[in-house]
């Protein structure tokens, strides 16, 4: 499947380099590597999303570090929308930058190669005859994003991540990176840390090989992000194991379900600490330090993009059913109609058992002579479903007729943009209520300043809803991504033995 968080478009770029340095705490085993920091007074958003690939993930930050026996590299923050962190690829190491991305799961660098993709010459380039490492493979491989694509051959090499090197790692040299996705992203490449199940051409991931080869001392790694933009360090990443001073209190563990993400089940999502009704009977959701913001269910992210005055593009369809069926669906859950099944009883969807599908039907002869749908009958449904899970949750708190199909139709205003973005207030967050999700029996709230991002500064600064709509059907879905605006609020554990993953509060 192909699922896209697309980006924002953001303009201006102004950044401040700082040298990196190189240094090693007094006598605590830690080896760190400093970073420059970009500082800008605006962020491409364009570039701080690489989507899922076949269910690989919107992405945009990155991060990495190694402590004692456990290996540490720093990170550095984009204005709290992409974290970065180096590595070195071949003998003597070439360096990158790279996104250090739990929703994914290769290891791509740009390719000497690369002739004919104008990003590859905004950044470094990996040139196999400087390495005296350099195995030849090339296999060729081809990843797709929603935002975005590369493709290239296999190769292998040493890796050197902080003071580990991995030997004989297959990874991609990438000859084409199309688009501006990767034209005005600010990392060179991307460093997958997750399974195996999902990596293209069944290479085995840099993190594997940590462990295999003996590197690590516990095969766990763990993420600490820094969210103060005025602070130089961007955070940590380490392998094998955890740095106490990064988190504060005991963490909560929760089973991995599916392999290929660091999949779990979540709980109940809340606003001003108040059920959204959506996860109630559970929600699937993802860590992934590849991708910036918080993404869920357009029902759900359209409720906490009213709570928080967000504002967003007006959907035609959604407004349309509540003004000429609203008061019918209403009388369909008064009457005690199963909610799951209101919309296909008014003739919008289709019962498949468990949730409404699309009516739609396609003929033979539309189909020969290569007509499509206009997707009407698609979007009908899905205004349906959400508007009668919004007024389920009105009828549960008692409110009249005129305040549900008025709150509705006021929902139907806050849903997201084409882009995804919604704008909020920045002289509001005092009045916005936190956010909170269930994870293994325990609520983690997000404050306002921790789910509005700012972007700029002055007269030009705009204040961006953490929050994004992603929408994936079931059985795969409903489906939460929970970036770096939830880790950076909860530093989070990965154990790849246990297969766990693991939040506390972050130090």
């Amino acid at each position: 499947m192909a699922i896209e968080i697309k980006g924002i478009r953001v303009t201006l770029l102004l950044l401040l380099l700082l040298s990196p340095v190189v240094f090693s705490g007094p006598n605590d085993g830690l080896f760190r590597i400093g970073l420059k920091k970009k500082k800008l007074d605006q962020i491409n958003r364009v570039a701080g999303n690489i989507d899922f690939k076949e269910g690989k993930l919107s992405k945009d930050l990155l991060r990495k570090y190694n402590l004692g026996d456990s290996e540490m590299v720093a990170l550095k923050n984009y204005m709290d929308a992409q974290y970065f962190g180096e590595i070195g690829v071949g003998t003597p190491p070439q360096t990158f930058t790279v996104v250090f991305d739990t929703g994914s799961s290769n290891l791509w660098v740009p390719s000497s190669k690369c002739y004919f993709s104008v990003a590859c010459y905004f950044h470094s380039k990996y040139k196999s005859s400087h390495s005296s490492t350099y195995c030849k493979n090339g296999t060729s491989a081809d990843i797709h994003y929603g935002t975005g694509s590369i493709s290239g051959f296999f190769s292998q090499d040493t890796v050197k991540v902080g003071d580990l090197v991995v030997n004989n790692q297959d990874f991609i040299e990438a000859t084409k990176e199309p688009g501006i996705t990767f034209l005005a992203a600010k990392f060179d490449g991307i460093f997958g840390l997750g399974f195996q199940e999902i990596s293209v051409g069944g290479a085995v991931p840099v993190w594997y090989n940590m462990v295999n080869q003996g590197l690590v001392k516990e095969p766990v790694f763990s993420f600490w992000l820094n969210r103060n933009i005025k602070d130089e360090e961007g955070g940590e990443l380490v392998f094998g194991g955890v740095d106490s001073n990064h988190y504060k209190g005991e963490h909560t563990h929760v089973p991995v379900t599916q392999k290929g993400y660091w999949q779990f089940d979540m709980g109940d999502v809340l606003v001003g600490g108040e059920t959204t009704g959506f996860c109630s009977g559970g929600c699937a959701a993802i860590a992934d330090s590849g991708t910036s913001m918080l993404a869920g269910p357009t029902t759900i992210i359209t409720q906490i993009n009213h709570a928080i005055g967000a504002a967003g593009v007006i959907s035609q369809e959604c407004k349309t059913m509540v003004s000429e069926y609203g008061k019918t669906l209403l009388e369909m859950l008064v009457s005690e109609t199963q909610p799951q099944k209101v919309c296909s009883q008014a003739g919008f969807c289709t019962f498949d058992g468990t949730r409404g599908v699309s009516a739609r039907i396609e003929n033979v002869a539309d189909e020969s002579s290569g007509k499509s749908s206009d997707g009407v009958h698609d979007a009908m449904c899905t205004a349906c479903e959400m508007a009668v899970i919004w007024m389920e949750n009105q009828l549960r708190r008692n409110r009249t007729e005129e305040q549900i199909l008025d709150y509705v139709n006021d929902l139907c205003e806050r849903l997201p943009s084409p882009n995804g973005e919604s704008v909020v207030d920045c002289h509001g967050l005092s009045s916005m209520p936190n956010v909170s999700f269930t994870i293994g029996g325990k609520v983690f709230d997000l404050a306002p300043e921790e789910y509005v991002l700012k972007v700029g500064e002055g007269a030009v600064a705009q204040c961006l809803s953490g929050f994004t709509a992603l929408d994936v059907a079931p059985p795969r879905g409903p489906l939460w991504i929970l970036g770096d605006v939830f880790m950076g609020r909860y530093h989070t554990v990965f154990d790849y033995e246990k297969l766990t993953v693991g939040f506390a509060e972050a130090a």
